[in-house]
């Protein structure tokens, strides 16, 4: 260590981390020591005392045989160095409280679908058992950036690419073709055949409808659908209204006893459900818990595999056409 003494040109904020080297050699006696005390390397705690000593002014420690012993300087800058280390406990034991409180609000994003019927019952249970923590809900179809804090959960239909995200794949969601029952008594049973003589429930400047027909085989324009709407939910009201047939989630069209599913031959791709955070969130405890009883909640095999007809959910599916 410099054993000159020298006055810095401008006062110097103290920088905790140097601080903190400087407390822990003065108590040890040695940089050797301190660095196994520290976890860290000699030549870097020398490193750092020689920068602190520079931004002091004063040499702070001086060799003996027994060891490093502090200076008149260094005995002068240990007890409000010391006093530094009690705020600083403080404030992480504070911090710490905090954090591992339950109580605050939990931002999650969903689509317009699974907000609406997939999500308050799960929520419902949550509220119920943890009455601290308070929910928002980001219902769109959009996808909201975690990174930039949008929302802390989001549950997607997508696998996320952004690699500070934290990423689980639930069950995947069935889809089905329904219509209201009295749309089929009064219209006839829709088959392969004759799709084109029934009315149909699409979406307006969304092309997810028509990729969808298109991967199953048919070609069709915008202009099939006879009634047009990107809102998902008002889509499947039309449906439950008897405006004509359309796509929506098996566990959904379970609640609805008036639906029929139709077409029963033409495979629709079930919906992976991805459950999503980033990463540096699943170590906050109220977002945790979040994010497991979301994944609880999803990952049990709620909904019928597309072709079974199987369910763990009441029996009051609708019946099934040809």
């Amino acid at each position: 260590m410099n054993s000159r003494s020298r006055l810095p040109s401008t006062p110097v904020e103290p920088d905790w981390g140097l601080l903190r080297v400087f407390l822990a050699v003065a108590r040890c006696g040695s940089l050797s020591r301190a660095a196994l005390e520290l976890n860290s390397s000699q030549p870097t705690l020398s490193r750092q005392m020689t920068l602190l000593e520079a931004q002091t002014g004063s040499a702070l420690f001086e060799r003996t045989r027994r060891g490093l012993r502090l200076t008149e300087a260094g005995e002068a800058l240990r007890t409000p160095a010391e006093r530094m280390q009690e705020r600083a406990r403080e404030w992480s034991l504070i911090a710490a409280g905090r954090a591992l409180s339950l109580e605050g609000t939990v931002r999650l994003t969903a689509s317009e679908m699974v907000s609406a019927y997939l999500l308050p019952d799960v929520l419902c249970a949550l509220r119920r058992n943890h009455p601290q923590i308070q929910i928002e809900l980001a219902a769109s179809n959009t996808l909201e950036n975690l990174l930039e804090r949008e929302a802390d959960i989001a549950l997607r239909m997508v696998r996320p690419t952004q690699g500070a995200i934290v990423a689980r794949r639930l069950a995947d969601v069935p889809l089905g073709l329904y219509a209201r029952r009295d749309y089929v008594d009064e219209r006839g049973t829709p088959r392969r055949q004759t799709l084109g003589r029934h009315d149909w429930v699409g979406y307006d400047r969304s092309d997810q409808m028509l990729r969808g027909f298109r991967a199953a085989g048919y070609d069709v324009s915008r202009e099939f659908f006879a009634f047009r709407c990107d809102n998902q939910i008002v889509a499947w009201h039309a449906v439950l209204a008897g405006l004509g047939i359309g796509v929506g989630p098996t566990q959904v069209a379970e609640r609805s006893p008036e639906l029929v599913r139709v077409l029963f031959d033409v495979k629709l791709p079930s919906l992976p459900l991805w459950l999503t955070a980033h990463r540096e969130l699943r170590s906050t405890p109220r977002l945790k818990l979040v994010f497991d009883a979301l994944a609880a909640a999803f990952a049990k095999p709620l909904l019928p595999r597309a072709g079974d007809g199987t369910s763990t959910m009441p029996d009051r599916s609708p019946r099934t056409v040809q």
